[in-house]
C-alpha cells in the first residue's frame, strides 16, 4: 500500500489513516462494497457505503496518477531529459493537472511557428530579449540574426520568430497556467449565441440565444443544455475570463525590466495568451465544466434511481396486470404470487361498442374469480386513465394500482424477455413486467439498463463510462441492501449479488433447477465455480425462508452463526427461541461475546437482525389513486389540487406524475415556501405529494405544477388569469368527456356485469 496515498485519502475524507488502510486491503482481497460496509465494520471503523465507495474511487484515481508519472519518467529518462530536481518535481505533482503542467515544457511537441523559430537558428535572440536588459538594442541584435538562407527576411522576421519562442515559453510555464486558470474560475462567463442561420431550427434552445453566466456558478443542466446545442450545432460556446483582468496577472510574471527589450516581451506575452495559453486553459475549463456537470447530473440520476429501486413492493400476491391501449385492445395478464405466468387476454374495455365492453367487463371478472386476484397492475401509458376508469366500475374489492411502465416496452425486447417467454409476443411480456413491477420493483428494473429507466437528465450526454459504473453501484446497493431469496430470485437480480456476477448467478439458476430448492445457504458451496471467496462474499445478502438454519433466512452472515449459536447455548435455549422471544434477546450480554475480530458493531447488527430477521427496508405497500375525472391535459385548469406521484428529480424541480399523461413541472422555486437550491432536499421519486396547478399550456404540452401553500397561479391556455377556485371537471364516466354523465348503457352493463358476477 502507498502510505502517502492512504494519508492523503484521510485527510480528504477526514477519517483516521486505519480505516483508509483496513479498507485498502479489504478491495486487495475481493472485497465489494456493501460487505465491506456491512460485515466489517471492525476492520473499517463503521464506515458507510458512501465512505467506503469514496475510498475505492480515490484509490483508483491516484493508481491512475501513479501510473502517469511512470510514464512522464520514463520518456523524460529516454530522451536525457530527467534530472533530479525534475524528478523530484513529478513525484510531488499532486493532481494530473498539476503533473501535465510540471511536463508540458518537455512534452514532445508538433512542429510550431517556435519550432520553426529555433531552427532558424533565433533561440538565442529570444534569451537575449528574455534577459531585457535596459542596454540591449532589439533591432541590433535582431539584425545579426537576419539570414536569407535560413528563411529569416529582415530584422521584423527575426524579432518575430523570438517573440513566438517566448510565447511558446509563457504558455508551457506552469506558473502562468496555474494563476491564468485560477482567474478563469474565478472570473470566467459562460457565454452562448445561437449560430446566425439557425435561429428557426434552434428553437428548443432557444433560452441560450444570448446567454452569459459566471463559470463558477453555472449549473449542471445549463451547461449540459448549452453543450448540447453546441453539439447539434445550433449555438456557440464560449468561457473567457475579462480581457482587462488577464494581462496585468500575467505581464508581471515575464515582463521583470524596462526598455524596448521588455516591451518585445510584453508583445510575446500577449500573442502568447491570445493564440496559445487563453484557448489552451479554455479547453481546459470546458473539459473540467463538463465533468463536473456530468458528476452533478450522475449524482442525481444516482439519486434518483435508488429511490425507484427502492419503491414500497406489494409482496407476493397473485396479481392481473393491464397494458392499456384503444385500438388495439388492452392485454391482460394474471401472475401467480412468483410472478409465473397463468393466463393471458386481450379485452377492448374503451370500445364503443356497448357489447366489447360487456364482454371486457365479465372477462376480467371471471379471470379475477378464477385466478384468486388480490390486485390488479394497471401501466399508466396510453388508455390508462380510461381502463383505471373502466376497472374501477366493477367495485371489486381489489386494490388497483397505476404502475409506471417506463422501460417495460425495452424489457419485452430484450434478450433476458425473450429467454423468460420465448413464446410470447412483445405485448405479454410488457404486461407481465408491469405486473411484477408492482409485486417487487427491484427484482424486476434489475433487469433493465438503468439508462433506460428515464430518471436522470441528460444521461446520453454525459460519460457513459462514469454513468455506468455510478449506476451499477446504485443497483448493487439496493440489491443487497435490500436481501436477495436465493430460490426464486432470477439470474439478472442474483447477478447483482455481492461476489457474484452474471456467470456464477447463471449457475446457481441451473443448479436450482437441476437438484430443487437450497435447502441452506450452506449447499451454495455446491454450485460450480462458487469458491469460498465468493460465498463469503455473498451468504449474508442471500435469504432462505425454509433453510435448515433459522438464520439462513436474515441478515446474520454464516460466519456468524457458531457465534450466535453460543449464545443461545448460554441461555439455555434455542436460536429459534432468540428469534421468537423479545425476553431473551434482552438477557444477551453483548460484551462478553467480543473477540479480536468480533466488536460491538457486527453484535449490534447481529441482536437487530435477531428482532426482525430478513426484515426488508423499504417502506410499507399504499395504494395511489389519480383524481377521479381528471384523465387528460383538457380537464386541467389553474388552481385545482391534485394527487401525484414524483417521476423524476432534476437540479431544476421534479416532475410529477398527475394521470394525464403529460408529467407536470415543479419548478425548483415553487417546491417549497423556503428557498432551497436542491430540488432533492423537498422531494424524492416514488413520493407521493399534492400539487397545484398553475398554468397548463396545450399547444406545447406543458403543465406548472406547485407545491407552495399559496401559488401565484399562471395565464390559462387562453391567456387570462384564472381563479384558484376553479371548479373540476364534473362526471369523469367510463367513456365520457369531461363534464358529461357517463352514458346510460355502458353503466347498466357494468351493473349487470356485476350482479352476475356475484350471483356465482
Amino acid at each position: 500500500m502507498n502510505e502517502a496515498h492512504i494519508l492523503k485519502i484521510a485527510g480528504e475524507l477526514k477519517i483516521q489513516p486505519r480505516q483508509v488502510l483496513s479498507t485498502a486491503r479489504l478491495f486487495a482481497e475481493g472485497a465489494t462494497v456493501p460487505f465491506i460496509a456491512r460485515y466489517r465494520k471492525e476492520a473499517t471503523g463503521s464506515l458507510d457505503e458512501v465512505a467506503v465507495t469514496n475510498i475505492r474511487e480515490r484509490l483508483l484515481g491516484l493508481a491512475d496518477l501513479d501510473s502517469r508519472q511512470e510514464t512522464i519518467l520514463k520518456s523524460l529518462a529516454e530522451r536525457n531529459l530527467l534530472s533530479d530536481e525534475l524528478k523530484a518535481a513529478v513525484n510531488k505533482a499532486e493532481s494530473v493537472t498539476q503533473l501535465e503542467d510540471i511536463y508540458l515544457p518537455y512534452r514532445p511537441k508538433r512542429r510550431t511557428r517556435a519550432t520553426i523559430a529555433r531552427e532558424q537558428g533565433l533561440e538565442p535572440l529570444a534569451d537575449l530579449l528574455f534577459g531585457q536588459q535596459s542596454t540591449a538594442d532589439p533591432l541590433a541584435e535582431a539584425a545579426r540574426f537576419v539570414s536569407t538562407e535560413k528563411g529569416v527576411a529582415d530584422v521584423a522576421a527575426a524579432l518575430a520568430g523570438a517573440r513566438d519562442i517566448i510565447a511558446e515559453r509563457v504558455n508551457d510555464d506552469a506558473t502562468a497556467r496555474a494563476k491564468l486558470r485560477d482567474l478563469f474560475w474565478s472570473e470566467g462567463i459562460v457565454k452562448s449565441k445561437v449560430m446566425s442561420d439557425k435561429v428557426e431550427a434552434a428553437a428548443k434552445f432557444k433560452d441560450y440565444f444570448d446567454w452569459s453566466e459566471p463559470v463558477a456558478k453555472i449549473p449542471s443542466h445549463r451547461l449540459l443544455a448549452i453543450r448540447r446545442g453546441e453539439t447539434e450545432g445550433f449555438l456557440m460556446m464560449r468561457i473567457t475570463p475579462p480581457e482587462e483582468s488577464v494581462l496585468p496577472l500575467l505581464e508581471p510574471l515575464f515582463v521583470t525590466g524596462k526598455g524596448p527589450a521588455a516591451e518585445q516581451v510584453r508583445l510575446a506575452v500577449q500573442d502568447g495568451y491570445k493564440r496559445l495559453l487563453g484557448s489552451a486553459i479554455e479547453v481546459e475549463l470546458r473539459m473540467e465544466t463538463k465533468k463536473r456537470a456530468d458528476a452533478e447530473a450522475i449524482r442525481v440520476f444516482a439519486d434518483n434511481l435508488r429511490e425507484l429501486l427502492l419503491a414500497s413492493p406489494l409482496g407476493s400476491k397473485n396479481v392481473l396486470a393491464i397494458d392499456p391501449g384503444f385500438r388495439t385492445g388492452c392485454k391482460i395478464v394474471c401472475l401467480d404470487r412468483q410472478g409465473k405466468l397463468l393466463h393471458n387476454d386481450v379485452i377492448y374495455p374503451t370500445a364503443s361498442s356497448a357489447g366489447e365492453i360487456r364482454d371486457a367487463a365479465a372477462a376480467l371478472l371471471s379471470m379475477v374469480k378464477k385466478y384468486q386476484i388480490e390486485a390488479i397492475a394497471i401501466g399508466n401509458g396510453t388508455a390508462s386513465r380510461e381502463t383505471e376508469t373502466f376497472v374501477k366500475l366493477l367495485k371489486l374489492p381489489l386494490p388497483i394500482v397505476m404502475v409506471n411502465e417506463s422501460g417495460a416496452s425495452i424489457y419485452s425486447a430484450s434478450e433476458v424477455a425473450r429467454e423468460e417467454f420465448p413464446t410470447q409476443d412483445l405485448t405479454v411480456r410488457g404486461a407481465v413486467s408491469i405486473g411484477r413491477r408492482l409485486m417487487d420493483p427491484l427484482a424486476e428494473l434489475v433487469k433493465l439498463d438503468p439508462k433506460s429507466i428515464g430518471v436522470g437528465q441528460y444521461q446520453h450526454d454525459v460519460d457513459q463510462t462514469a454513468l455506468k459504473r455510478t449506476l451499477d453501484d446504485v443497483v448493487i446497493s439496493c440489491v443487497n441492501g435490500v436481501g436477495v431469496e436465493l430460490n426464486t430470485a432470477s439470474k439478472q437480480l442474483l447477478a447483482y449479488v455481492s461476489g457474484l456476477g452474471p456467470a456464477l448467478a447463471a449457475n446457481i439458476v441451473s443448479y436450482r433447477n437441476e437438484h430443487g430448492p437450497f435447502k441452506s445457504r450452506a449447499e451454495l458451496k455446491k454450485v460450480p465455480r462458487l469458491g469460498d471467496k465468493a460465498f463469503e462474499q455473498a451468504a449474508g445478502f442471500l435469504r432462505l425462508r425454509d433453510g435448515e438454519h433459522p438464520l439462513d433466512a436474515s441478515a446474520v452472515h454464516p460466519e456468524s452463526y457458531t457465534l450466535v449459536d453460543r449464545m443461545a447455548k448460554d441461555l439455555q435455549c434455542s436460536v429459534g427461541d432468540l428469534l421468537r422471544d423479545a425476553g431473551l434477546r434482552q438477557k444477551i450480554q453483548l460484551p462478553k461475546y467480543v473477540t479480536e475480530t468480533v466488536g460491538l458493531p457486527t453484535l449490534t447488527d447481529i441482536l437487530g437482525e435477531l428482532a426482525k430477521p430478513g426484515r426488508d427496508p423499504r417502506q410499507k405497500f399504499e395504494v395511489f389513486s389519480f383524481q377521479s375525472g381528471v384523465e387528460k391535459m383538457e380537464d386541467l385548469k389553474p388552481g385545482m389540487k391534485l394527487p401525484g406521484i414524483v417521476t423524476n428529480v432534476t437540479a431544476f424541480g421534479a416532475f410529477v406524475d398527475i394521470g394525464v399523461h403529460q408529467d407536470g413541472l415543479i419548478h425548483v422555486s415553487q417546491l417549497s415556501d423556503r428557498f432551497i437550491k436542491d430540488p432533492s432536499e423537498v422531494v424524492k421519486v416514488s413520493q407521493r405529494v399534492t400539487v397545484t396547478v398553475t398554468e397548463v399550456d396545450l399547444p406545447r404540452k406543458r403543465i406548472a405544477l406547485s407545491m407552495k401553500a399559496a401559488p401565484v397561479l399562471g395565464p390559462g391556455p387562453a391567456g387570462q388569469r384564472t381563479s384558484p377556485s376553479a371548479p373540476r371537471p364534473a362526471g369523469g364516466g367510463f367513456n365520457n368527456r369531461p363534464g358529461q354523465p357517463a352514458k346510460p348503457q355502458a353503466v347498466d352493463w357494468f351493473t349487470a356485469a356485476l350482479n352476475k358476477n356475484k350471483g356465482n
